[in-house]
């Protein structure tokens, strides 16, 4: 597993961290660490996981995310 932080943009209220936070938990390979307004810190299973995969899935919810 390695960690990954992510900023994340468009996020405005606790809302969006719940709607990054239940997509990152549905994401094989991604265990979710800690999301705030505008991060994100989670581990990833390379194997199962890329980085683009995980940039994806936030943008599923409508937000853009970039690694820190």
């Amino acid at each position: 597993m390695e960690q990954v932080k992510f900023k994340i943009e468009g996020m405005t209220c606790h809302h969006c961290v719940h709607a990054v936070t239940s997509r990152l938990a549905k994401t094989p390979g991604v265990k979710v660490e800690d999301v705030q307004i505008g991060s994100a810190t989670i581990m990833r299973d390379p194997a199962l996981a890329t980085i683009d995969q995980i940039e994806e899935a936030i943008a599923d919810e409508g937000y853009t995310a970039s690694v820190r």
